[in-house]
């Protein structure tokens, strides 16, 4: 009787065998291919960003040696193929300052632009917009500069958006709306540090103590 039931029992798996087994070997199949896929993923992801990280270390050392043209081209490469990448704005950033410090006022916007659009995190594209200002106020596009620093930033940015602000305004000769600026930017500046003493003579000039 036992023998009769367990045999009962491998025929009925035999037969459910011959009606699913092709679609549970395919399931299988499809979750080992997908567990192979997201290890190949984060393999490639790994190496990638060792390539980057690499690349964007010759970079800051051809940076602080002010070898403009290797910056130039680590930059680009860093921009080019690790677009998606942190890297990318960071190296940006990188060859704005370079081109600005060289006074190439165009390229330096071109690149802090490029930072701006491609920034992994608030910080990053805060800091690019804030310099983007600074070359829009040096290129005399007050208008430009001031929407800039109206966009959204993280908190910790208020106080140096509002220096930069109240910088516009000056060259703009509005006077009033500088003072209040340069104002915020001390309340939101941290109270130790030397930008404050900066931010406070920039008031003071424009007699800000009235």
């Amino acid at each position: 009787m036992y023998d009769l039931e367990e045999q009962e029992q491998i025929d009925a798996l035999k037969s459910w065998w011959r009606e699913h087994g092709r679609t549970v070997m395919a399931a299988a199949v499809a979750a080992i291919l997908a567990a192979g896929a997201t290890f190949g993923w984060r393999e490639y992801q790994r190496s990638q960003s060792e390539k980057a990280s690499a690349l964007f270390g010759a970079l800051e050392q051809a940076s602080r040696a002010r070898d403009q043209k290797q910056v130039r081209e680590l930059a680009t490469q860093v921009m080019d193929k690790y677009s998606s990448s942190a890297y990318g704005a960071m190296a940006a950033l990188v060859a704005a300052k370079a081109s600005f410090d060289a006074g190439d006022l165009k390229s330096a916007g071109t690149q802090l632009q490029w930072a701006s659009d491609h920034a992994r995190d608030d910080e990053t594209k805060a800091v690019a917009q804030l310099r983007l200002a600074g070359v829009r106020l040096d290129e005399k596009q007050y208008d430009d500069a001031l929407k800039l620093l109206d966009q959204p930033h993280p908190e910790s940015f208020t106080g140096l958006y509002a220096d930069v602000r109240g910088d516009i305004l000056v060259a703009q000769g509005k006077l009033p709306e500088a003072k209040a600026a340069y104002k915020l930017a001390l309340e939101k500046l941290p109270t130790e540090g030397n930008y404050r003493i900066l931010v406070q003579v920039k008031l003071d000039g424009i007699g800000g103590a009235n």
